[in-house]
């Protein structure tokens, strides 16, 4: 899953979202990369967080952080995203949750790629870039085949869900 992201300060929801991020943030560097994504109570609570994914058990799910510049403020963002390996690279989904409008984080790294990517315990400079033709549509078929709830976001969204390859810079140190 790839949301939430970082809300401007001016949203209503900008500490929740943050606090939220927080704690995905702390349990992902506690854990290696690993994040029980979310807890009994937010399920019950009923708030919009990202479905439990089969398969991946008491660790949680796999994330990587993407930290990104913003395309207005210019701040550094941190981003923890559900992500496909690519090669030596990563994909990541703008699911939004099935929102209308693409997440932040998208936005942030179509104006300003260059990234640093943090997978497991390593720091990874990268640069991201939109998955277009036979590429996306390869990608996201074995995402949705993966995390089915992402077809219906696709499906609710009313918007062509944008599929972002992260491909380490080899040129950075």
């Amino acid at each position: 899953m790839s949301e939430p992201s970082v809300t401007p300060a001016n949203d209503d929801n900008s500490s929740v979202v943050g606090s939220w991020n927080d704690r995905i943030i702390a349990e992902f560097r506690a854990n290696a990369g690993c994040v029980p994504w979310s807890s009994d109570e937010e399920f019950a609570a009923g708030r919009p967080v990202p479905p439990r994914v089969p398969g991946f058990g008491e660790q949680g799910m796999p994330l990587i952080l993407v930290h990104h510049t913003g395309a207005r403020t210019g701040r550094e963002r941190i981003s923890p995203l559900f992500y496909q390996p690519v090669g030596d690279g990563w994909a990541v989904f703008g699911t939004h949750g099935g929102s209308p409008r693409h997440p932040v984080w998208y936005r942030n790294l179509m104006a300003n790629p260059r990234v640093t990517v943090e997978v497991g315990t390593e720091r990874v400079p990268a640069v991201a870039r939109l998955a277009e033709g036979v590429e996306r549509e390869r990608l996201w078929a074995k995402e949705v085949a993966l995390v089915p709830k992402f077809a219906e976001f696709e499906a609710a969204s009313g918007r062509r869900i944008p599929v972002v390859v992260l491909e380490r810079d080899h040129g950075q140190p």
